[in-house]
């Protein structure tokens, strides 16, 4: 640690004088609905920072990250609502409160016990009982991620299959029920069944405890990767892509897969 590292404090103050008399134009102008695209943009450089291993890359991007609840709670501050120093206090509350197993004398056996055990503490927070076992999933979370809550909820009160060979064989069922609205040519339908299928799969992924969003996420980072690699070794031919018989395309492909 050095004598001048900049602190939490220094960062809000700078929020401040950044939104103040004499600040930037831009900054003062934002408000929580006009900044609430960056919070889904850094989220995800900072996924990307991860992915990349990069430490240096992650450290920036963290940074650019926590810059956002900084500026909500600036323009919090401005209309009298709370400021930074009230959200970490709230955020700090209900940790301790949440874990009691940690900060009080309960026990709690596993991970798997803890979550349920903040599922009831949140339950009690609240004060009221929700209309649904599936309140609470965020609207706007992306499709994918969306399905996984909604069925790990439906999965805490007991809606849910023994085996994951039976949520593997409601995949099929909903794959061949894709392929005979496809067969029929209604698009009506195959929109549906394609749903069912999506849904079927992400159920799969959250019964086997893999995450399906960052498993696609994963794969859409490989087919870029390797799309790359048959492109530049096209463009290194003098060809063009859109000349190239797939035949060919493919073999390159398939040298991107063996490199990596």
């Amino acid at each position: 640690m050095t004598a001048n590292r900049s602190t939490f404090d220094d960062l809000v103050n700078i929020m401040r004088r950044l939104r103040g008399p004499g600040g930037c134009p831009w900054d003062a102008e934002q408000t929580h609905e006009s900044l609430t695209r960056y919070l889904l943009e850094e989220t995800y450089e900072v996924i990307e920072a991860i992915d990349a291993k990069s430490p240096e890359h992650l450290k920036e991007e963290l940074g650019d990250l926590l810059l956002q609840p900084v500026f909500h709670a600036a323009i919090a501050e401005e209309a009298g609502a709370f400021d930074m120093a009230d959200v970490i206090q709230e955020l700090c509350d209900k940790l301790v409160r949440r874990h009691p197993h940690v900060f009080g004398d309960m026990e709690i056996r596993d991970s798997e016990a803890q979550v349920e055990n903040w599922e009831r503490i949140k339950k009690a927070e609240k004060g009221q009982e929700r209309p649904s076992a599936l309140s609470g999933v965020p609207p706007h979370l992306p499709a994918l991620l969306k399905a996984q809550k909604i069925t790990e909820k439906a999965s805490r009160v007991g809606f849910d299959w023994e085996h994951a060979d039976q949520v593997f064989a409601k995949v099929m069922e909903e794959l061949h029920e894709f392929e005979e609205a496809w067969d029929g040519g209604d698009e009506t339908r195959m929109e549906d069944e394609l749903g069912d299928l999506l849904f079927a799969i992400v159920n799969l992924g959250r019964f086997l405890s893999l995450n399906p969003e960052e498993a696609l996420r994963k794969t859409i980072n490989r087919f870029q990767r390797r799309f790359r690699y048959v492109e530049e070794n096209l463009q290194g031919q003098g060809k063009k892509m859109n000349e190239t018989p797939l035949a060919d395309m493919d073999i390159l492909w398939e040298e991107a897969k063996k490199l990596e």
